[in-house]
């Protein structure tokens, strides 16, 4: 554990030297350690006490209290991991138990300390704060060979890590040994009194406990007293204080019932970020234990398993079919690895490794045991489908690999000298010929599956061997170059046939990167481990330097490079997309991981040389690439790979960089169709769905990082119109989808016109061309930002200029749709707005304004329902035109346009000054409407108000050729009467049209037009109320009533309409004797 993270740079974690010496007690001047010492730290180290005594028949004093002294632990490091997280998750707060254990030592607040044989006590006082008074714990700490084995202490703290008073205590004895009053085991006391003295110290100890020991004390008494007790059938009697029998278990102290508490409450936590971050931190501790080699990592992470595997989630989700979240398939990856990572310590037992293995198998044979691949079952399970090849693909749950891996062992003699010498090579006269232990320069390789190879890397470096874990990744990269190479030898011998075939085959069963193993991370993290700078400014930067590759016989290569070219080779190699949301989504994930460490190395020569090297070997590459020149339809892409290549090789080799980052543009899934003799991969076991393309959960995703790498490769060749070009044509052959080359076009645009300086006419005119194609694509499908990329196209062609506006006027349309060149597209255009933003003289906004109207005319042509209006309004100020378009209504009015169409735009004549005109389209507007008796809130009612209104103001003859119209279409009394009152109460032909003369007389109802709109008002009432009537209710007899009140004031307009009036109250009294009520109100108000 990197503690420096725990303590201020004077208070570093200290381990103390040999004790007192015999010259210089305090000094910081250090005698050589005696024999007696030497010895006595082997065997506290090694040897329990008992074996001590049982191997010699008398220890003298002297040699058993430097046993005694030197059996406490005695390095700070261990004393912080069971005090603290791991540093790197666990923060450097000072509430950890740790920081808080130091600031209790160094405030000189442990006091009373002895150490009687392996038992250690003392006080420690919590100062009192604002809130609570001063406290002080009793602490107890037992011990044996250098590990606290039991701990005790007042604050009755109940956690996984031990409370700061046990670490104050701890590091006051590791610290300031000297100044620890330190005994003898009591046993050894004891047995140097007599019996007055012994009867004298027994008496003492009840008196001065005796609320608390008296009974004990008692119950013992009358044990020893019986001849037949248990008590005096054994030899001898306990000391807590002697130390370890022989056969007790060497372990740290770990609370075993807190470990399974917090992981229970964290897993019921569900997905709160808080949880799965301390679930992460306990799986970092498990690790941290492995590198300390120390056996309670093991033991953790079987606590942990067993939480997990009774969580009551795991029965639910098998239950429902449903996946786990991605956090929770996150953690339960981890556990796998871990496993991975246990079995495989190199200096296990086979015993162990056998008790691992059961419990293991038992934990996966449980039905609710979690998949690898994913969740329960594959997709097609959660579909309905039946599984594809079960057979050939037996269950496999996140546990198969690391039972997998106890089958594997590191005798292997080749092996061990890889991993146990830098300077392991072959002879120089061996190194002719093909040879499957070393490569042709003598250096050694690791002939293995990848992801077991490099799960045997991760394994030494888990358990504390960073130099041997160095040693086989460096033995796997030399593998993984010359298998490399020797693939680009095959690949040009059939690089001609590959490439008339136009597809090739994946030559890896399985890809690297998204694994469950991770081998890349691991083999990166191992090589970049040794190459971190960590001091006090640049601990956490992520700073590395160049270290030499012990051994490498030209001393040329560096570990830095190293990890950069593997993590090359694995993000480059060619690989199948799997099966499964969480497979896929995990291949996504372990990309952008990849790439985000690669970015934190500074590229020097050395990398950049590094960089070019592998990314040539790629690109010439054939099916170990996937940036070879021809790949496997469901390839996974390079999109995200190759913008991280383009970016760091463009500034050392721009040809390079564009050549990568074009190859990788492709996404052949989206771009062909498998051939028909394609129909599965043998060496998968994958089957294609049969559909467009197979099931690829994270397309959307894989779309948004290839249009990332065009966006990336457009900003880079700005100003540069060849490569914007080459760019362009890459973008319009390789995206598909509208929404993203819209985005392209957006960014674009935005870069080329920067808020203070000029504007980049060659970018400018990329984003106008994606607009074009965008408009191209979307012109016959729904989209729902369609309004939005026409406004956008439209103010890009504005940018662009005078030219592009003409040319998209003059194709509109191959580009927009009627309704969107006139309402939106030439409106935009014609606009007082983009006349200034463009600065046209008059012949200029002649030419806009000529195409604009052509464009207009050619809508209302195609569109007149949509488009009339519009096209009216933009040819105002051309007579011809405007008449042109004015025709083109008249010419459509009769067959497809609707009355409110036709409505409005009588209106807009009327506005602008044409009466005539408005008089005729209202006219054609009424042929089309039908107004039903009890529509009287119909939206068409004020249309016809106003139709009428004009009429009337034009003049008698015009009012008589609407009123026929009105009565065949109005149905409604209450409407046809309210016409008929504003037609009597003022003259008509106020309109004032020249030539006309005014009569200025109201108009009579007895005679034409008037008297037909009477007749059909009353007709109509006399037909509403029988209507109404059929089935009319109670609660609507009052309203009934007025509506008759308003058909009288209608009949007695006509001459003889109180008679007619009457007769129809009588009808109805005759008809409707049966509703007695209503009748009797309608005699009370009409008699």
């Amino acid at each position: 554990m990197h503690c420096k993270h725990l303590a201020h740079s004077e208070n570093a974690l200290h381990r103390p030297g040999p004790g007192p010496g015999p010259g210089f007690p305090n000094s910081r001047f250090r005698c050589p350690e005696s024999l007696l010492d030497c010895a006595a730290k082997a065997v506290a180290e090694k040897w329990a006490f008992e074996r001590v005594e049982e191997r010699f028949e008398r220890i003298p004093e002297p040699v058993q209290r430097r046993i005694v002294y030197w059996s406490f632990p005695r390095n700070e490091r261990e004393i912080c991991m069971y005090s603290s997280f791991h540093a790197g998750t666990g923060g450097t707060g000072d509430g950890l138990p740790f920081r808080r254990g130091i600031r209790l030592l160094e405030t000189g607040c442990v006091d009373n300390v002895l150490q009687v044989g392996f038992h250690l006590s003392g006080t420690v006082t919590e100062p009192a704060t604002q809130s609570e008074p001063e406290t002080t714990h009793k602490v107890a700490i037992s011990f044996d060979r250098c590990k606290i084995t039991s701990v005790t202490c007042g604050c009755g703290n109940r956690d996984i890590f031990y409370c700061a008073h046990v670490v104050a205590l701890s590091l006051y004895r590791i610290r300031k040994p000297e100044q620890v009053k330190l005994r003898l085991p009591i046993s050894e006391t004891l047995f140097q009194m007599n019996r007055d003295q012994l009867q004298k110290l027994v008496q003492y100890l009840i008196t001065a406990h005796h609320t608390e020991v008296l009974p004990t004390a008692q119950k013992l008494a009358d044990e020893i007293l019986s001849s037949n007790s248990e008590i005096n059938q054994v030899h001898g009697a306990p000391d807590p204080t002697a130390g370890a029998s022989i056969d007790d278990e060497n372990c740290w102290h770990l609370d075993e019932e807190q470990v399974r508490e917090q992981v229970k409450q964290f897993l019921s936590q569900g997905g709160y970020y808080g949880s799965g971050k301390q679930l992460n931190s306990m799986f970092a501790k498990v690790r941290e234990m492995l590198r300390m080699r120390d056996s309670n990592g093991a033991r953790m992470l079987t606590l942990i398993t067993e939480q997990f595997m009774a969580d009551p989630r795991l029965s639910l989700w098998r239950q429902q079919g449903t996946g786990m979240t991605d956090k929770c398939r996150q953690l339960w990856d981890e556990l796998g690895a871990l496993w991975v990572c246990i079995v495989l310590n190199p200096h296990c037992k086979s015993e162990e490794k056998s008790g691992w293995l059961r419990q293991l198998k038992k934990w996966g044979d449980m039905d609710i045991c979690p998949l690898e691949d994913g969740n329960y079952g594959s997709d097609n399970l959660a579909q309905g489908k039946p599984p594809i090849n079960s057979l050939a693909r037996p269950r496999r749950t996140v546990f198969t690999r690391a039972m997998e891996a106890c089958d594997l062992h590191w005798q292997d003699s080749h092996l061990q000298r890889i991993i146990s010498s830098d300077f392991y090579m072959s002879p120089a006269y061996q190194r002719e010929g093909e040879s499957l232990l070393f490569n042709p320069q003598g250096l050694p390789l690791w002939l293995d599956h990848v992801p077991t190879a490099c799960a045997r890397v991760d394994a030494l470096r888990s358990h504390g061997y960073p130099r041997e874990a160095l040693r086989l990744a460096v033995a796997i990269i030399n593998t993984l170059r010359l298998q490399q190479q020797r693939q680009l030898d095959i690949y040009k011998h059939q690089k001609k046939e590959l490439l008339q075939r136009g597809m090739t085959n994946t030559t890896n069963l399985e890809g690297w990167v998204g694994h469950p193993l991770d081998p890349i991370g691991c083999l990166f993290a191992t090589l970049t481990e040794t190459c971190r700078v960590e001091d006090d400014n640049t601990m956490d930067t992520g700073v590395y330097q160049h270290v030499p590759v012990w051994g490498c016989p030209d001393g040329g290569e560096s570990y830095l490079a190293l990890a950069l070219e593997v993590a090359l080779m694995g993000m480059g190699q060619q690989r199948l997309m799997p099966e499964g949301l969480y497979a896929q989504d995990k291949v996504c994930r372990n990309e952008e991981q990849i790439v985000a460490k690669l970015q934190e190395m500074e590229l020097d020569d050395i990398l950049v040389q590094t960089l070019r090297k592998q990314a040539i070997l790629l690109l010439e590459g054939g099916p170990f690439s996937g940036l070879g020149e021809v790949i496997h339809r469901e390839s996974v892409p390079m999109h995200t790979f190759a913008k991280y290549l383009f970016t760091a090789l463009l500034p050392h080799d721009t040809d390079l960089a564009y050549k990568l980052g074009l190859r990788a543009m492709r996404l052949p899934v989206l771009e062909s169709t498998a051939p028909s003799g394609d129909v599965g991969h043998p060496h998968h076991g994958i089957s294609i769905v049969p559909s467009r393309y197979p099931r690829w959960f994270t397309l959307g995703h894989l779309e948004s990082q290839q249009c990332e790498l065009a966006s990336t490769m457009l900003t880079a060749a700005k100003g540069d119109m060849l490569r914007l070009r080459t760019v362009l044509e890459a973008i319009q052959k390789h995206i598909h989808s509208s929404s993203l080359i819209f985005k392209l076009a957006q960014d674009a645009f935005k870069i080329a016109t920067p808020a203070d300086n000029p504007p980049d006419i060659t970018l400018l005119n990329v984003a106008l061309e994606l607009g074009l194609q965008v408009m191209r694509m979307t012109l016959s499908t729904l989209n729902w930002r369609r309004r939005e990329m026409v406004r956008w196209l439209v103010t890009c062609a504005t940018e662009v200029g005078l030219r592009a506006l003409v040319s998209i006027l003059q194709s509109w349309y191959t580009l927009f749709t009627p309704t969107e060149a006139t309402s939106i597209v030439a409106a935009t255009v014609m606009s007082h707005n983009t006349i200034l933003r463009l600065s046209l003289d008059y012949p200029q906004r002649e030419e806009l304004a000529s195409c604009a109207r052509t464009l207009a005319l050619q809508c209302a042509m195609k569109d007149p329902q949509n488009c009339a209006l519009s096209a009216l309004t933009l040819c105002e100020k051309d007579h011809i035109a405007f008449e042109t378009a004015y025709q083109i209504v008249i010419d459509a009015a009769s067959t497809g346009m609707t009355y409110s169409q036709l409505f409005t735009i009588a209106r807009y004549m009327e506005h602008r000054g044409y009466p005539l005109r408005a008089f005729k389209l209202a006219s054609l507007a009424m042929t089309h409407l039908n107004l039903a008796y009890n529509q009287d809130t119909h939206p068409a009612i004020n249309d016809v108000l106003w139709a009428c209104a004009l009429s009337h103001s034009l003049g008698k003859n015009e009012l008589a050729a609407i009123i026929p119209l009105v009565v065949k279409s109005v149905h409604c009394a209450t409407v046809l009467s309210d016409i008929l009152r504003r037609c009597t109460m003022t003259a008509p032909g106020l309109a004032g049209i020249p030539g006309r003369r005014n009569s200025g007389k109201l108009m009579s109802t007895d005679k034409a037009p008037l008297r037909q709109l009477l007749d059909a008002t009353i007709s109509a009432y006399i037909n509403t109320t029988h209507s109404r009537l059929t089935h009319i209710s109670p609660r609507h007899y009052g309203e009934f009533i007025e509506f008759l009140s308003k058909a009288r004031e209608t009949f007695l307009l006509a001459q003889d309409g109180h008679i007619q009036f009457a007769q129809f109250i009588d009808n109805l009294k005759q008809i409707y004797k049966g509703k007695k009520k209503l009748m009797m109100l309608v005699r009370e108000r009409f008699g």
